[in-house]
């Protein structure tokens, strides 16, 4: 009996590891979520104080217009940039807890499976069709769990795709250099 309680003081060992591990990985996210925004801040107060400065040496309207399409382009490039950051930022921490994920899930599953053996060599004399009742429906939903995961993992690699084809498509058919007439 003791052997199946160190077990699962075992598994809630892990799941307390699993669990540190998503606070370091959440607070490394927002630092690095943080850092694109202060960045993206800075990017644009400096756009707009050129972008003013600019304006008020111009000498013609026609000079007036020109800068100022210019510098609409310059801020589109620039919410695109941003936006792209976000994205890659949120894709690389989403692989990051997928990850992580994963490992918990192994090893939970792992360890599910070594209780579940002791349990099963412990148990009275009779209850074997119990004792594999249990291991069976474990092994059911460990195995609808991975299916799921699976179709979940090719859900996302296509709408990753689809994404990064689309930005790609709107960073190729926006306008670079127009003149204005």
């Amino acid at each position: 009996m003791s052997n199946l309680v160190e077990q699962f003081a075992e598994v809630n060992k892990a799941a307390v590891a699993q669990a540190a591990k998503i606070a370091s990985l959440a607070i490394e996210n927002a630092e690095k979520l943080a850092k694109v925004n202060v960045q993206g801040a800075k990017t644009a107060l400096a756009q707009s104080v050129e972008g003013l400065q600019t304006a008020m040496a111009v000498k013609d309207p026609q000079e007036f217009f020109a800068v100022r399409a210019r510098f609409a382009e310059a801020g589109v490039e620039a919410a695109i940039n941003y936006s792209k950051s976000l994205y890659e930022l949120g894709t690389e921490a989403q692989a990051q807890y997928s990850a992580l994920a994963e490992e918990a899930w192994a090893s939970y599953t792992k360890n599910v499976a070594l209780w579940m053996e002791s349990a099963g060599k412990a148990a009275p004399p009779g209850s074997d069709a119990a004792v594999n009742a249990l291991k069976s429906t474990f092994a059911a939903s460990t195995a609808a769990i991975d299916q799921f995961s699976k179709a979940t993992k090719q859900v996302v690699n296509l709408a990753d795709a689809s994404v990064r084809a689309a930005a790609s498509a709107t960073k190729a058919g926006a306008p670079k250099g127009r003149k204005a007439a």
